[in-house]
């Protein structure tokens, strides 16, 4: 979850000021030492490390990241998938892992969430961690049972208000990006809508098209064939603006929730301390990578949009995200075990 204010942009101006001036006071010697290091990386295989099963989302990603890392920087990547306790096992293990730029954390919205908000995940996205940069990011959408009758979100939050705690709602599980975006719902509507995890967005959306509960959110290409066949209905996508995979349904703005701008990201993450050079090295690959026009086309596939930007960018990303999921975890007063 990401808004960006004019703050925000005058504040990344600033690091981006800050950075070339501390680049322009390195002294030969540093910079000798950093072209040497980048020169000579990468020698070996480089792991990026996935925190889920194969065959997730995050887990399609990073083999195509891996792939096209590869041709761009004519080396080897491999994925390596490390699954467990909502992507806390494999996150931790790249947290404890050398900061030598031969092993990579593929993050995505748990990255973020889940350290905000299950007291068991062990790491801390802002301290163990260094930006890479981000890859691609796209919103999740707002779907509802046909029966339900509501066709938008103010309807939505109306009927939720007259019946509180009736409206049922499924998550693909406790403390991810789906459960905390109805928290957020709830906690800037002062509603209540029942949570209901499930193991995976899948079974949600079953239970969903069946009627045992009336509402999920899910990415657009979980629920895409499911809204075209009109067995059920969208009502807004998660974002501050329109998905062009759905430019029929409206932005959060646009249905009358402004301020809520929630998007499922996909960046390369490594391990504190990772040398600059080879973080640039890596960054520059990668905004080469998401320009390609086959990687486009999966990208539209995937409903994503390429988010090219610096290490800078994405730190300022992921911390705005990890603090705003706090707050809402804070607000709500969940208990997430």
């Amino acid at each position: 979850m990401n808004v960006i204010s004019t703050g925000a942009l005058s504040r990344r101006r600033a690091l981006a000021l800050s950075a070339g001036v501390a680049g322009s006071l390195l002294t030969p010697v540093v910079m000798a030492q950093a072209s040497s290091t980048s020169a000579a990386y990468p020698e070996r295989a480089v792991k990026i490390v996935v925190p889920f099963a194969p065959g997730a989302g995050t887990d399609a990603m990073a083999r195509l990241v891996a792939q096209k890392l590869g041709e761009v920087m004519n080396a080897t990547f491999v994925v390596d998938n490390r699954a467990g306790a909502s992507g806390a096992i494999g996150t931790q293990y790249v947290a404890q892992a050398a900061p030598d730029g031969y092993t990579l954390l593929l993050a995505a919205s748990p990255f973020t969430t889940v350290a905000a908000s299950l007291p068991s995940a062990h790491y801390d996205p802002l301290r163990q961690f260094t930006p890479v940069g981000m890859i691609a990011s796209g919103p999740l959408v707002w779907a509802a049972n046909t029966a339900l009758p509501v066709s938008t979100m103010k309807e939505l939050v109306t009927l939720a208000r007259q019946k509180p705690g009736l409206l049922n709602y499924g998550s693909a599980g406790a403390g991810g990006v789906n459960h905390l975006v109805l928290e957020l719902l709830k906690a800037r509507t002062g509603t209540f809508i029942t949570h209901i995890p499930y193991r995976g967005v899948a079974p949600a959306i079953m239970d969903m098209i069946g009627g045992q509960i009336q509402l999920v959110t899910g990415t657009i290409p979980a629920l895409l064939p499911f809204i075209k066949k009109g067995t059920v209905k969208p009502l807004a996508v998660t974002s501050a603006k329109r998905s062009s995979a759905l430019p029929d349904v409206p932005s959060m703005l646009e249905a009358g929730l402004p301020g809520i701008d929630v998007v499922n990201y996909f960046a390369l993450m490594a391990p504190a301390g990772t040398p600059p050079a080879i973080v640039n090295m890596l960054n520059a690959a990668i905004n080469k990578l998401v320009a390609l026009p086959e990687v486009a086309a999966r990208f539209k596939t995937d409903a994503v949009e390429a988010a090219p930007g610096s290490p800078a960018l994405l730190g300022h990303f992921i911390e705005a995200d990890y603090r705003a999921w706090r707050n809402v975890v804070k607000t709500q007063n969940l208990m997430i075990e």
